[in-house]
């Protein structure tokens, strides 16, 4: 399969981690005695090289007959996915707390860097269409002062907003009303994002929303033992679907993080999805992404015939990647009324010691701020998606 999904080689045993950026390669004869090195330059030569892989695995696109199945089925793909690997493919992203501390606020910079170091894989989540049957929805009082426990199966083909709707109608009575830091993980997968966020920041009035597309994933995350529907809910959610809600009203998140979500998305659906989280935020919220950049080895091991559309591929499992750079990610961030904070490329040499193997990763890392007043002295609207 073209496009592998570990992200991050692991640090030595005992070793802290350190934010990207902190490690150079300032002698070639070194490039083994770690496993990564940071902001790597790239020759014209190996620019050029990337520039003419991606020319040559995009010259043949995929019919669109397979596009339609690869788009209707999407939720198939990845249900697949996660019925096969469960929650052992991806490991527990600790790494977080380094790069994005506004996950954890307030915690101490020690008790972060004590977190295991080698516990750095990501991969990319993706979702796109329609949910899985039998998905269960739970509502608890400890949750929200306003809401009686409840446990129901939907009917297989219900729509998941049919089942939020009536969390709408009251601004005061959703998952979490009562927390005072809300955080929602968009395209959460079994939860290696949520449990590390739920197991490092012990404030009481945290609470975090986590949502895949995939219902096999969200059974997987809320049958954990780290499963906690006091501090947490996990709902199935399709990012796309305009015509599903989000089970909490608009100005009333925190932190919303994509972690390899967004390059799974269709491209052209990209900006409205962004435009309804954006929405979400209060008044200096932060979106918080890392995903893949234009040329990373990801891309240029894709052979020809998988290529969908302009740096968008399709792997051998029928998941979907997007290869970003930064204008594009600052396009869609700042078109849905957020301010940069940071958009940062990480080039990245991957080293395997053991078989003598480099490995050039790309991926870009990005903090908007939504915020905090117009000019006109009231808080500036999102978009319309």
């Amino acid at each position: 399969m073209a496009g592998p999904y570990t992200e991050c080689a692991p640090a030595a045993v005992g070793q802290k981690r350190q934010q990207f950026g902190s490690r150079f390669l300032s002698d070639p004869a070194r490039v083994f005695h770690h496993n990564a090195w940071d902001n790597v330059e790239w020759s014209e030569e190996q620019a050029a090289a990337a520039e003419r892989k991606v020319r040559e695995n995009s010259t043949q696109r995929v019919c669109q007959e397979k596009q339609v199945d690869y788009e209707i089925n999407a939720h198939k793909y990845w249900n697949d996915f996660y019925k096969i690997h469960e929650n052992g493919f991806f490991k527990d992203r600790h790494w977080l707390f380094t790069e994005f501390p506004e996950l954890a606020p307030g915690q101490s910079q020690d008790h972060l860097e004590d977190l295991p170091s080698d516990k750095r894989s990501e991969a990319p989540e993706r979702r796109t269409s329609e949910d899985g049957p039998g998905l269960k929805i739970e509502q608890h009082k400890c949750s929200s002062n306003s809401l009686e426990r409840e446990t129901q199966t939907a009917p297989v083909g219900e729509n998941v907003t049919q089942k939020f709707s009536h969390l709408e109608i009251c601004a005061d009575e959703f998952p979490g009303s009562s927390a005072t830091y809300r955080i929602l993980e968009v395209g959460c997968g079994v939860g290696n994002t949520v449990f590390p966020i739920l197991q490092t920041n012990n404030d009481p009035g945290l609470f975090v929303y986590c949502c895949d597309f995939s219902s096999t994933a969200i059974e997987l995350v809320q049958t954990n033992s780290a499963y906690d529907p006091c501090r947490c809910f996990a709902f199935v959610h399709d990012l796309c679907d305009e015509d599903q809600s989000y089970p909490v009203p608009t100005s009333s998140l925190d932190i919303i993080i994509l972690i390899f979500v967004l390059s799974a998305v269709v491209p052209d659906k990209m900006q409205k999805a962004i435009n309804r989280l954006s929405r979400l935020l209060k008044p200096g919220g932060m979106m918080l992404l890392r995903d893949y950049g234009r040329h990373d080895m990801a891309q240029l091991r894709f052979k020809k015939g998988q290529c969908l559309s302009e740096n968008f591929y399709v792997r051998g499992d029928g998941t979907r990647v997007y290869f970003f750079t930064q204008d594009e990610l600052d396009t869609l961030f700042t078109t849905a009324g957020l301010e940069k904070v940071q958009n940062l490329v990480d080039r990245r040499l991957q080293v395997n010691r053991g078989k003598q193997l480099t490995m050039y990763r790309v991926w870009i890392q990005c903090k908007y701020r939504k915020p905090l007043l117009s000019s006109a002295g009231s808080v500036a609207p999102a978009p319309d998606a």
